[in-house]
């Protein structure tokens, strides 16, 4: 039986088409076996459409639209990458302003790949270690960000990741990060 570490908690994922499908799903099972409920969420409705890299994958159903929720109604933040997704992300207000939310509060906020291009949008990574797809390193640093090539990184309570190959140790620490709940060092 699988550790239920975070029966009670509530996950937001914040995506839009384009999102890098495997960068979501496996996240997504991984937390919901953890005992999670877990939530879509997106400035569209209905549906988005996942990606494989350059190839059009599934489309997934929207839970909530970013207008009708608050940070202050989930325990966490998943920041799924793909190019045109995080893309998307920092030019809606709304959405940037949701996710830098959870700085505010202290929650703890996971983002792979091309995710962290949302967290420089909400100006929440100066002084903050972190590593994402090699191509954000210039971003990421000109935001303050202390860039490192690593597997995961891990700065109270923000987890970044560089691919899917990273996968399974993102899951395994956001999951830790999640099941920790609000970090009283971390400040937007």
């Amino acid at each position: 039986m699988p550790d239920k570490q975070l029966t009670g908690k509530t996950i937001a994922f914040l995506a839009t088409d384009g999102f890098e499908q495997v960068e979501l799903t496996k996240p997504w099972e991984a937390i919901k076996e953890a005992g999670a409920d877990v939530v879509l969420v997106s400035p569209k409705s209905g549906t988005i459409q996942g990606m494989n890299h350059d190839e059009k994958a599934d489309k997934f159903t929207v839970d909530k639209s970013i207008d009708a929720v608050s940070a202050e109604n989930y325990d966490g933040l998943v920041l799924p990458g793909g190019v045109a997704n995080p893309d998307a992300l920092r030019m809606n207000d709304t959405c940037v302003d949701f996710v830098r939310d959870f700085f505010k509060q202290g929650k703890p906020v996971a983002a792979i790949c091309h995710g962290p291009w949302t967290l420089i949008e909400a100006d929440v990574v100066k002084g903050r270690k972190v590593t994402s797809w090699p191509s954000l390193k210039t971003d990421l640093t000109n935001a303050g960000a202390d860039w490192v090539d690593e597997e995961y990184v891990c700065d109270q309570g923000l987890v970044t990741s560089r691919n899917p190959d990273d996968l399974p140790a993102f899951c395994k620490k956001a999951i830790e990060e999640f099941a920790e709940g609000v970090h009283a060092e971390q400040s937007a």
